[in-house]
């Protein structure tokens, strides 16, 4: 059997819930162009991001522990691919559009610079005052500018709806400004599902990390009220020891699959109480239709203030913290001293691109792994290492 996709598109438009974005009602792309025979539009769009060279990079980006902390601690290539993971899920659950979801989450964090959120930090200090930096704008400028892959437009061309997910990316860690894609609008059910299936990775993975690197204690964790719900539902003892490494992969996997059920749940409620019977009422509703249960929201918010005290501040993650910013504030001030030092293409880009030397500056430090970071950093600083 071969299917074509058209008849992809027809089992979408039979099978998806009615709020669901079929891909063949999409808003379609800025650069028309022909469709493809045997895949729909958000499939297309999640394989040219998959094929981006910045999300290759993302295997070499921090998550919290730079790269050369251990093999085995998730770094931004991993949590993408866990976000994905749990956005397909949660899509398939509800009767939405898996791909164009897929699509949203493997997107979401290209724009990441080095050394995870104190390298945004660092990045829209030093470009205070020349626009500043976001990690989420810079998503935006990556598949819509600063991919060049294709001969007659900039970026990759994506669906209005992928990229209007990548804006619409509403979490904690993000700044939502959505003003050219109809921001009374609500994203579709798909990309508010992508943000909850990130917040889902990166508390769950971080609780993870933490215990595996021994910063989180074990015992703390368990007094969460998220961890005794965990450790009641596998049958372990409140003073359960999470050093045991298979309970810990016990633990951790129970409470994906909690956060996810309860997503399901009352995001299936909440779809039922306020009468979402079509796409255009679920663009046109008051609020996000996706969310947690009270109870659940109350309990991540005790997690992530857990995980921010004694995770994000402790000091191991501070001292790297403040060396990799200090990295980051020497490279741009060098590249701006001496814009000889850049290569010729950068060199020329700075002299005609919009926002001039400090913003190629700045797209060229953000495209960096931490490792080509550190590497550039001997480069200019070590007077015996070779350029």
């Amino acid at each position: 059997m071969l299917l074509t996709r058209t008849e992809l598109e027809d089992r979408e438009a039979a099978w998806l819930a009615p709020y669901a974005m079929c891909a063949h009602n999409s808003r379609g792309r800025a650069w028309p162009e022909a469709e493809h025979a045997y895949r729909t539009a958000y499939q297309r769009d999640r394989d040219r991001i998959i094929h981006t060279t910045p999300f290759r990079r993302l295997e070499y980006k921090t998550q919290v522990f730079v790269y050369s902390e251990g093999d085995h601690y998730r770094n931004r290539l991993t949590h993408s691919i866990e976000v994905a993971q749990i956005g397909r899920t949660l899509a398939r659950g509800l009767g939405c559009n898996e791909d164009l979801a897929e699509a949203i989450c493997l997107a979401h964090d290209l724009g990441h610079p080095p050394f995870g959120h104190v390298g945004e930090s660092a990045l829209n200090e030093l470009m205070r005052d020349h626009g500043g930096y976001d990690h989420q704008r810079q998503t935006l400028r990556i598949i819509t500018e600063l991919e060049q892959r294709y001969p007659d437009h900039p970026g990759l061309n994506l669906t209005y709806e992928v990229l209007e997910g990548v804006v619409k990316h509403d979490t904690d860690y993000d700044i939502v400004d959505a003003s050219a894609y109809n921001p009374e609008e609500r994203g579709t059910l798909e990309c508010q599902l992508a943000n909850l299936a990130d917040e889902i990775a990166y508390n769950t993975s971080d609780l993870d990390d933490g215990l595996r690197s021994a910063i989180l204690e074990p015992q703390a964790v368990a007094q969460l009220d998220i961890a005794r719900a965990v450790l009641e539902s596998l049958g372990e003892a409140a003073n359960a020891d999470l050093n045991d490494h298979l309970l810990r992969y016990r633990f951790i996997r129970r409470l994906v699959g909690m956060e996810v059920d309860d997503v399901l749940q009352a995001t299936h409620a909440r779809l039922g109480e306020a009468g979402i019977d079509s796409l255009a009422a679920l663009r046109a509703a008051a609020a996000n239709m996706a969310a947690y249960s009270p109870t659940m929201r109350a309990r991540n918010e005790e997690l992530k203030h857990f995980l921010f005290d004694g995770f994000y501040r402790h000091y191991r993650v501070v001292r790297m913290a403040v060396k990799a910013e200090r990295l980051l504030r020497d490279l741009f001030t060098a590249y701006m001293d001496e814009p000889r030092q850049l290569a010729p293409d950068l060199q020329a880009r700075a002299r005609s691109a919009p926002g001039g030397l400090a913003r190629v500056v700045c797209d060229y430090i953000a495209g960096m792994t931490d490792r080509y970071a550190i590497q550039e950093h001997k480069r200019l600083f070590d007077v015996e290492d070779r350029a």
